[in-house]
C-alpha cells in the first residue's frame, strides 16, 4: 500500500490562479470566491497532486504524510 497524504490549502495565501485544479482536477476545485480547496482532505500520494503543489505560484498548498505528519511539500530547508 502506498503513502497517504493530507492536503491543505492556505486560503489566506491562495490567489485563485486555478493552476492546481488544472494540474490535478480530481484533487482540487475552486469555490465561488475562486479559492482552492482539496476535493478530499486525504488522498493517495500522486504525481499530479505533487505537481499542483509545486506549480502553485504562491505556494499555498502543503502536503503531509497522513500517518506521521512529515512534510512532503514544501520541503523542509
Amino acid at each position: 500500500m502506498g503513502d497517504r497524504w493530507r492536503i491543505e490549502v492556505d486560503r489566506g495565501v491562495c490567489i485563485g490562479s486555478g493552476m492546481c485544479a488544472a494540474t490535478a482536477p480530481g484533487a482540487f476545485r475552486l469555490d465561488g470566491a475562486r479559492q482552492s480547496h482539496p476535493t478530499e482532505p486525504e488522498a493517495d500520494a500522486s504525481e499530479p497532486v505533487l505537481a499542483a503543489a509545486e506549480g502553485c505560484p504562491v505556494e499555498a498548498i502543503a502536503i503531509r504524510l497522513t500517518d506521521t505528519g512529515e512534510q512532503v511539500f514544501p520541503p523542509d530547508e
